[in-house]
């Protein structure tokens, strides 16, 4: 099978060549790796502490098995630890609430029923406890699997088991999906831990690796169960995934091909009916009873043929077996004959075209790449990029997912340590810490990493929280704030700076918020800096080409150097916040509460500026009161500038409101009303520019 003509050959590795340039390499898998696991950390330790779950993202961003081209959606499954999930009672744990997973003859294979067992006894319920639970024909109480069915946050739609955040067309769209965990190895799959295929792979060590991940298990029952709401589907997502990260990068340029194919010839037709899992799953048996010899550059076409006609026979018998339990049918109920005739007369044409078929493929412009390679076309359109451009583009995209991540944690741990009480926030804050202290003391060098960039954002806050809270009483800050304020001078390049420059501000010391703003605007460079902001979910408008080479070049901890992080204030710090930062705090009137969301529209009833633009308007204030009146002129000009034109700006409306005020103060009405009016236009509700426009007007009357 694998003694290969020599036109298929120079094909596999020309295909090989292609897959190169468009970041298929093992450079840039091992970058995307680390980077989902640096994100899942880093939202993980968020979660436990705030929720009691932590979150995985597996699938082909954790895998390297993407491209640019792909638009693979990002598969978060998020694991609720206040469930104990048990296979034998002999593991009941006093205090959670456990569940016994069963499988008998009305189960389907890969799928299990929960029994809710008491949490001080092990022993099983005896009677239903809410609308979750259903007493079955043998009197066991059984959780369903609808559990989560009336819970879904606002914007989310329900696709089988996930909750889904559709993008817009071209953008990713990201798949939520509920679990619970089982610390053992499903019982069903130990049979596998001694299955031993034609490439002896995986090895003896692999497999016990993946046993000790044991398992999940998702709230979905099969197509063709006769128990739809009380089946829970069997997970080994964590074992598939050592699996993944164990291919060589033939292997993974092949199953990068099946879904450029998967996308191209059955997106409109079917293109539910065959999923990626069921590709990964066909490339995972056909490692597995071929040698690893087979699996090389020269031989990725071979490889490739090799999968498709595993798949078509999947496909003929209506049967493709989960790799680790086999006795689960993947295709089980998917596809009517109609459909199932459509798709094997298209993968009949893709076997039989011999290669040809590849070249209609468009993503990562695959086809026409490959036509260059195999000199069918003689000039390289000026369109497509080069190797270069396109790993410069994958590293720029997978640092800012890590400061999203960053950014967008610090966002939720504050709305959920922070209340009324500005004596309850310090502790919260203090706490927070504590758990970032153990996690870097204990935790592996993911976790400490990830603590790095999260801890010096929380340290900030809780200086600027203590000094509100001393300012009220005394108007000094005190030096334990200002040790926690310099712990957090460098989560970034210019939040940290820029909380220090408004506690000094606030208490008039002008001298010393002069120089930290200078200092600021010195290391801000315009060409590289990105600007973070998790709170909106805008639409980004390119990367800056230096940030994309700093990200190549060099690992996530440069990330201080290239972001620019948005500058939080929350009420508890509210005497460190600038008087014509204050009316952001009440930006929403009883109408506009309607139209908040209140799973992520938290940050609506906070103070919430860029950096760039809030670095010029405390110049701008600062040098007023110092009377440095070009200095000031100066400011007010770089602030209606970075209003106005600077990119990827996720406050723009506030930035804008900002500068209004400062024209107001300048005596330019006219220019101020344009601002507000500018405003509103980038965001219509929840926008104290409304107010703005009033008061401005009620004091023009009382004036004439």
């Amino acid at each position: 099978m694998f003694q290969t003509p020599n036109y298929k050959q120079n094909l596999s590795l020309r295909l090989s060549e292609v897959l190169d340039d468009v970041g298929v390499n093992e450079e840039m898998v091992l970058k995307r790796k680390r980077a989902t696991l640096l994100y899942e950390t880093i939202t993980t330790i968020t979660s436990r502490s705030i929720s009691n779950r932590s979150m995985y993202r597996f699938g082909s961003t954790s895998e390297g098995t993407t491209t640019i081209g792909l638009h693979s959606d990002l598969d978060c499954l998020w694991c609720d630890h206040d469930y104990n999930v048990i296979q034998d009672v002999a593991d009941w744990k006093p205090g959670f609430s456990n569940l016994l997973m069963i499988q008998d003859n009305t189960t389907s294979p890969g799928y299990c029923f929960l029994q809710q067992f008491r949490n001080d006894v092990p022993l099983p319920v005896t009677h239903v406890l809410d609308e979750d639970y259903i007493r079955d024909a043998s009197g066991r109480v059984l959780l369903k699997n609808t559990l989560y069915r009336d819970n879904i946050p606002a914007g989310l739609v329900q696709h089988g088991p996930s909750w889904a955040i559709l993008g817009v067309p071209g953008k990713t769209d990201y798949n939520h999906v509920p679990a619970f965990h089982c610390n053992s190895w499903p019982y069903e799959a130990k049979a596998w831990l001694e299955r031993q295929g034609t490439g002896r792979w995986p090895a003896e060590g692999m497999k016990r690796l993946a046993a000790n991940t044991g398992c999940f298990v998702v709230p979905v029952g099969s197509k063709v169960s006769q128990n739809p709401e009380l089946e829970w589907r069997i997970s080994t997502s964590h074992a598939e995934r050592y699996l993944m990260f164990s291919l060589n990068i033939t292997q993974i340029r092949c199953y990068v091909l099946m879904k450029m194919i998967l996308k191209t010839f059955f997106h409109h037709a079917c293109e539910s009916q065959i999923t990626t899992f069921v590709c990964k799953t066909v490339l995972l048996h056909c490692i597995e009873n071929t040698h690893s010899h087979a699996w090389q550059e020269n031989n990725l076409f071979t490889c490739l043929s090799c999968c498709l006609h595993v798949l078509y026979n999947c496909l003929q018998q209506e049967i493709c077996p989960h790799f680790i339990v086999p006795e689960n049918n993947l295709m089980a109920g998917q596809f009517s004959s109609e459909v199932k005739a459509l798709l094997l007369e298209r993968m009949s044409y893709l076997i039989q075209s011999d290669g040809q078929a590849l070249l209609r493929v468009h993503i990562d412009d695959l086809g026409q790449r490959l036509q260059i390679k195999l000199n069918m076309l003689y000039q390289k359109a000026e369109n497509i990029p080069s190797k270069n451009d396109s790993c410069l583009q994958i590293s720029g995209l997978l640092l800012l997912a890590i400061a999203d991540a960053t950014s967008g944690c610090i966002s939720k741990t504050l709305s959920e340590t922070i209340p009324n009480s500005p004596a309850t926030a310090v502790q919260n804050l203090l706490n927070v810490l504590a758990n970032h202290e153990r996690y870097y003391k204990e935790g592996s060098k993911l976790e400490q990493r990830a603590c790095s960039f999260l801890a010096p954002l929380v340290c900030s806050t809780l200086g600027s929280v203590i000094t509100s809270n001393n300012i009220q009483t005394n108007n000094t800050i005190p030096p334990e704030a200002l040790d926690w304020l310099s712990a957090g001078l460098n989560s970034d390049v210019a939040s940290g700076k820029l909380k220090l420059a408004s506690v000094f501000y606030s208490v008039r010391n002008l001298e010393n918020t002069e120089f930290i703003l200078r200092n600021t605007k010195g290391h801000y460079d315009f060409k590289k800096v990105e600007p973070i902001c998790s709170c909106c979910g805008f639409s980004r408008n390119g990367l800056r080409r230096i940030f994309l080479e700093v990200a190549y070049h060099q690992n996530e901890e440069v990330l201080r150097n290239v972001s620019a992080f948005c500058v939080i204030l929350t009420p508890a710090e509210i005497h460190c916040v600038p008087r014509e930062l204050h009316y952001e705090m009440f930006r929403s009137t009883g109408d506009d509460l309607l139209h908040r969301n209140e799973d992520t529209d938290y940050w609506m009833d906070w103070a919430v500026v860029d950096s760039l633009p809030y670095l010029y308007f405390l110049q701008y204030k600062t040098y007023k009161y110092l009377q440095k009146f070009d200095d000031q002129n100066h400011a007010l000009v770089m602030l209606a500038i970075s209003a106005g034109i600077q990119q990827n700006l996720g406050h723009r409306e506030t930035a804008l409101n900002l500068l209004g005020q400062c024209l107001e103060q300048e005596n330019q009405p006219n220019k101020a009303l344009l601002c507000y009016m500018r405003s509103l236009k980038v965001r219509e509700r929840n926008n104290i520019a409304k107010v703005h426009i009033c008061r401005m007007f009620a004091n023009l009357i009382s004036n004439t």
